[in-house]
């Protein structure tokens, strides 16, 4: 994804944005049950991401980059548009020149404080709003600027050891700030210019420049003007330009990302993500691995975290990070409980979106629904602490839930399944679980205990709502036409299990509908767990008005008890 930044305010201006988020269906939301489970798992943070915006203008898609409206139609804004393009044209060598002047100067602060410099600046950053202009830059123009940029580098590097007096600091960051705003506008669409500021040593300029702004301690509007065009600035350079994208990596990678990441202001984070994500790619991400290098990837799990509304860490976890099985594994292992809570939700939002993916991206995923099942064999019992009223917000607990969520969802797709069909001890491990959750809400009250409400008043907030129903839910995905897993729950007693779930449950929405198709895919086409499902109701173990609700009646043949489907009259 190519995106530019591009504005003469001296503000900072949106970024475009898409987020391939697929559609996910709220908490509770009911689809018909068919044989095996489509129902999407809730999202507690699903986002419908608004239009793009780029500058200020509406519609601009990733990569594109939009100057400002202008006022009138027809021809005659047409010749103002020429007029002013030759203007721009007339006035580049006189800009040229005043800038090679400022940048003889043997220091920033004489260049800052110099007449019209910073206005020289601030008009060729207007400039290079137009394609023309930055195209007829002239090298020497981008040499001044590089000088004007080492000098500044120099001076900040003594401000770091010395106090330097508030107003020469102040105008040497906005001549700073002024000039990354200049070059942040002559990269954009102009590949010329973004190969000649790489080859003419900026990215390593900028990037000590960063690492230096970054250590000056001082509260001050114009060095966060500074540090946040100068993130633009490499963001702008790097978007669709291989070269420029290693460069940046090479120089910037880790130190300059971990220090923005950890910043305390929320665009120069955002900024910040965007450069990370337009570096990235899969032989990147797997340097994350390496030790000092994973604070990098944890760093962006804990800004989504906290900035939710942050589209790009969003998309460095979804589009680069969760490619990498290792990486997750090794992740997982360092995030804390709400952090891996966090890290499972966009988990989730990535195998909810629709789009096709490829053998490469399925086996990924495979590898991460192993992984997946695994953590929660092993914490599955994490959820009994929520009987107690005291834990409800136990976040081991919570993670378990969200790890059954996840697994859920992953046994809604066809080649996930089949593998987790096969997956030791998954289908053991939801049996017994269902199993020591029904017994714990049948012991004393608490969140595993059924109950309904014939007022229906009130909504019930707990996390462990529907927790039953889920595990219901992947038991029946889990042997849908899997004929081996339909005689390993009959092994393990669990039919008797679900059908004693077929109550209306306040604290299990759906747990009825769950159990109906649970029960059609353990009986289909095995006439063992039908005669299971025929001798509990002959012995009233069974109760026959839950199976008519489930399109299901015993019928005697030969002496023999058959468990068949019967058609519900539409009119009852």
């Amino acid at each position: 994804m190519d995106v530019h930044i591009f504005s003469t305010s001296s503000d900072i201006t949106h970024i475009c944005t898409h987020t391939p988020m697929g559609t996910r269906y709220a908490r509770g939301t009911y689809m018909s049950v068919c044989r095996r489970s489509r129902m999407s798992v809730p999202h507690p943070r699903t986002r419908t991401p608004g239009p793009p915006t780029c500058g200020g203008a509406a519609g601009a898609g990733p990569g594109q980059s939009l100057p400002p409206r202008r006022s009138g139609a027809g021809g005659g804004a047409g010749t103002r548009r020429t007029m002013a393009a030759a203007g721009s044209e007339a006035a580049l060598p006189a800009l040229a020149e005043q800038l090679g002047l400022a940048a003889r100067a043997e220091r920033l602060s004489e260049a800052s404080s110099a007449p019209g410099c910073l206005e020289t600046v601030r008009r060729l950053t207007g400039l290079f709003r137009e394609a023309r202009p930055r195209e007829m830059a002239e090298e020497s123009m981008f040499q001044s600027l590089l000088k004007i940029l080492t000098k500044a580098s120099c001076e900040m590097e003594l401000a770091c050891k010395d106090s330097m007096e508030l107003i020469t600091l102040d105008t040497c960051l906005l001549l700073i700030a002024e000039c990354f705003r200049c070059l942040r506008n002559a990269c954009v669409r102009c590949a010329k210019n973004q190969d000649v500021l790489r080859n003419l040593g900026l990215i390593e300029v900028s990037v000590q420049l960063i690492q230096l702004l970054h250590e000056l301690e001082v509260e001050q509007e114009s060095l966060l003007a500074a540090l946040r065009c100068s993130l633009q600035f490499l963001g702008n350079l790097a978007a669709g330009n291989g070269d420029s994208q290693n460069s940046i990596w090479k120089c910037a990678f880790p130190d300059l990302f971990l220090n923005c990441l950890n910043h305390h202001d929320e665009k120069i984070i955002t900024y910040c993500c965007m450069v990370l994500f337009t570096c990235l790619n899969s032989e990147k991400v797997r340097e994350l691995l390496k030790h000092k290098n994973l604070n990098v990837a944890l760093a962006v799990v804990k800004v989504y975290k906290k900035q939710l509304e942050s589209e790009w860490s969003f998309l460095i976890v979804t589009d680069h990070l969760l490619k990498c099985p290792e990486l997750v594994k090794v992740m997982y292992a360092k995030l804390s409980n709400q952090e891996r809570i966090t890290l499972l939700e966009l988990i989730m939002a990535k195998i909810s979106e629709k789009n096709s993916v490829t053998s490469e991206e399925m086996a990924v995923l495979l590898k991460d629904a192993e992984f997946l099942a695994s953590l929660f064999q092993e914490k599955c019992h994490d959820v009994l602490k929520l009987t107690s009223a005291a834990n409800t917000e136990d976040e081991e607990a919570i993670v378990t839930i969200r790890l059954l969520d996840v697994l859920c969802e992953m046994t809604s797709n066809n080649e996930q399944l089949e593998h987790l069909q096969t997956c030791p001890g998954l289908l053991e491990t939801a049996v017994d679980t269902l199993r020591l959750t029904h017994l714990a809400g049948k012991q004393t009250a608490n969140i595993f205990t059924a109950t309904h409400s014939m007022t229906g008043e009130g909504e019930i907030s707990h996390p462990a709502v529907g927790f039953k129903s889920h595990l219901i839910r992947l038991i029946g995905n889990l042997c849908y036409k899997n004929k081996e897993n339909q005689d390993k729950v009959y092994r393990l007693d669990g039919i008797p299990l679900i059908l004693d779930n077929c109550s209306i449950d306040d604290n299990n929405p759906f747990v009825n509908q769950w159990a109906v198709y649970a029960i059609r895919n353990l009986t289909e086409q095995n006439e063992r767990n039908q005669e299971v499902i025929a001798q509990m109701e002959q012995q009233g173990l069974a109760d026959n008005s839950i199976l008519k609700n489930m399109g299901l009646e015993i019928e005697k043949r030969d002496e023999k008890l058959i468990l068949k489907s019967v058609r519900k009259n539409p009119t009852s």
